[in-house]
């Protein structure tokens, strides 16, 4: 395709823009889209050039980012400009996030506002606030099954609340992070009663069909994300006599993302969030959203394109918007979601590092580190211009989606290795973990794992027994864990109440529409009176919260720890400790050696490895995290169960 043929067609374009488009001041706009329409018009015709409304439904396409852009405030274009001007701002190491939910971290969204200083308190500047839009009582999937768009659920606030808070975080440089579904909507969204009472415009958003032919062979490859509640991909509605694709639970029906209509409706409500102050929005299922026979629908090459089509749409309206993607998917195909192909980051620019906390709850287990450094080792090096999100815990399940090579690579067998995992945390071993199983499958064996930091690392259990000792483990082991996402490179996001060390919450099993979700285990209102521990020395509360305040304070003050690929894995003989060396990009002779010991043993680590392809001598190693140097035998320093260690040299 030859560019002059797409800026041909961006004239004519221009030209047919509704009158009320043309008359408004869009100076930035023109200028944006005609350095990004080459790469729409493309992606574009790639996906929709078949159709015979294609030029309609590009024009369609125009309009909508043209009336983002006119109710886009002036605030927010000026943010725009200087974050366009300061184009690697989120790869800094000042960020640090944190996911919580609007009425259970607080009552609503008024409440949250009163917990801006708990944010600022403990260093957080930027905040996920879990799913908040409109979601029919009972079949909400926590959130995930949306009826309206462009509404906030009533149950926790409106919008003007949520753009008070955003006014409110920026004032304090504080980002917001929003999800947003692009996979599927409730049954009950406009669009599925329309497509229900029989309108042919709106059954085209879904997929729908009359018999199970089509169903059938789709679902000879599909896998079941819910086979334990939800089996299957379709579901029969008896209203219309149609079966619907239901991937994830069966009020939750499957967008259909071949028809650019859908495509030109979602970009509307991405720029929609994004004109009331949303910074950062994360793209909920991105790995879902093409569907083709024979696959297992998932990571397909045009789920990328449509991806690349947003962004590149989103950077002409609200350049200074950043994607997340919600792909928990294989680590070889993780990285494809920063845009397969590219140098720099073209799709989202932040997605979940999925791959490193499920390796560290395999740390934790197995109190070594066997999987651990060989799943980091084949952990692909991100884009420029792309950063994760390192997380220990989240609002979802814990699944052990490491690669089956890696696994045997270490000597375990595959299957037999999850399966520990999963009786290992649900308690089977011994005491510690209090974890719940989530959607065992028993014709592949599969299962996933459930419960709050706390009490899987064995801080429930501990505080039953009144010992000591084992709270003071379980305290270190949230810590370490901590330590590594803290260091590692990325933005660290921590967890709802993980601060504060909330332990499982089994109430859920007392109302109806949640028994039988095991994650609302981890999903717990904070006991703000409780909190107040945090303050009081010699509690659990002040122990753990005090040493993440400082932990974060330090990790904003050394440039090493900003994300621009200065990171790399040492090899180590000793099967207990992980150890990575973060380095200045601009000045490499800047560093700092991070190592952990994730056994219940004291460990020793050998200096002398590390001389001169790291430090050139190793007088005064100073551990940034306690400000002391670590005991030290000759060459050989020392770490205690489950501690970690920031060393760099005075």
């Amino acid at each position: 395709m030859y560019e002059q043929i797409s800026h041909s067609l961006l004239n004519s374009i221009l030209d047919d823009l509704r009158p009320e488009i043309r008359r408004q001041d869009l100076r930035h706009f023109y200028t944006r889209l005609g350095a990004n329409f080459y790469a729409i018009h493309s992606l574009f015709v790639t996906l929709y050039g078949h159709r015979d409304d294609f030029k309609f439904q590009l024009l369609r396409l125009v309009e909508t980012m043209a009336r983002g852009y006119i109710d886009r405030s002036r605030e927010l274009e000026t943010l725009d400009i200087k974050r366009e001007d300061d184009y690697n701002w989120f790869l800094s190491q000042k960020w640090v996030g944190m996911a919580v939910y609007s009425n259970g971290f607080a009552e609503n969204l008024p409440d949250l506002e009163s917990k801006i200083g708990y944010f600022q308190e403990l260093g957080i500047n930027m905040v996920h606030i879990l799913p908040i839009l409109r979601c029919p009582a009972g079949k909400s999937d926590g959130g995930y099954a949306i009826s309206d768009f462009r509404q906030i659920d009533e149950r926790v606030g409106t919008i003007a609340d949520l753009r008070h808070i955003a006014e409110e975080f920026r004032k304090r440089d504080i980002l917001l992070v929003l999800d947003i579904v692009l996979n599927h909507t409730s049954d009950e969204h406009e669009w599925a009663k329309r497509a229900i009472a029989g309108e042919q415009h709106f059954k085209d958003y879904y997929y729908i069909y009359d018999s199970r032919d089509i169903p059938d062979v789709f679902e000879q490859s599909m896998p079941e994300v819910f086979p334990e509640s939800d089996p299957g991909n379709f579901t029969w509605n008896e209203e219309m006599g149609q079966w619907v694709m239901t991937v994830f639970h069966d009020y939750q029906w499957d967008l259909n993302y071949s028809n650019p209509a859908v495509f030109i409706e979602m970009l509307d409500v991405l720029l929609f969030w994004a004109n009331q102050g949303v910074d950062v929005l994360r793209l909920d299922a991105v790995a879902f959203l093409w569907k083709k026979l024979g696959t297992t629908c998932q990571n397909e090459r045009k789920a990328h394109l449509i991806l690349q089509l947003m962004k590149d749409c989103c950077q002409v309206t609200a350049p200074g918007v950043l994607f997340i993607a919600e792909a928990i998917v294989a680590p070889t195909e993780i990285t494809k979601y920063f845009g397969e192909d590219a140098i720099v980051a073209k799709e989202c620019e932040i997605a979940y590092n999925a791959t490193l906390m499920a390796l560290l709850w395999d740390s934790v287990a197995t109190r070594n580190t066997k999987l651990l450094s060989q799943g980091l080792k084949n952990l692909p090096n991100k884009l420029e211009r792309a950063t994760w999100l390192n997380y220990v815990r989240c609002h979802d399940d814990i699944g052990f989606g490491f690669d089956d090579q890696d696994i045997e690579q270490v000597g375990y067998e595959p299957r037999a290795h999850r399966r520990f995992l999963i009786d290992y945390f649900k308690g089977d071993f011994d005491a510690i973990p209090r974890g719940l199983a989530f959607m065992p499958n028993d014709t592949t064996g599969d299962a996933r794992i459930c419960g709050s930091l706390a009490s899987l690392v064995g801080l429930e259990s501990a505080l039953e027994s009144k010992d000591q000792k084992l709270i003071a483990t379980a305290i270190s082991r949230i810590l370490l864990m901590h330590g590594i996402i803290l260091s590692f490179g990325g933005i660290p996001l921590i967890y709802n109440g993980d601060a504060l060390g909330v332990l499982n919450d089994y109430s859920f099993y007392d109302d109806p529409s949640k028994r039988n979700d095991s994650r609302w285990v981890h999903r717990p209102k904070i006991n703000w009176a409780k909190a107040e521990l945090r303050r009081k020395q010699g509690t659990v509360e002040f122990s753990i919260f005090s040493a993440m305040k400082k932990m974060i304070a330090i990790r904003k003050e050394i440039s090493a720890f900003a994300d621009f690929n200065n990171r790399e894995i040492l090899h180590l003989d000793n099967q207990h400790l992980l150890a990575f060396v973060r380095f200045n990009h601009l000045r490499p002779s800047e560093l700092v050696l991070v190592v952990a010991n994730f056994n219940n043993q004291p460990q020793f680590f050998d200096l002398d490895s590390l001389v001169p392809s790291v430090f050139s001598s190793l007088d005064r190693l100073i551990d940034l995290h306690s400000g002391r140097s670590p005991s030290q035998s000759s060459s050989r320093i020392v770490l205690q169960a489950y501690q970690f260690y920031w060393l760099s040299k005075t």
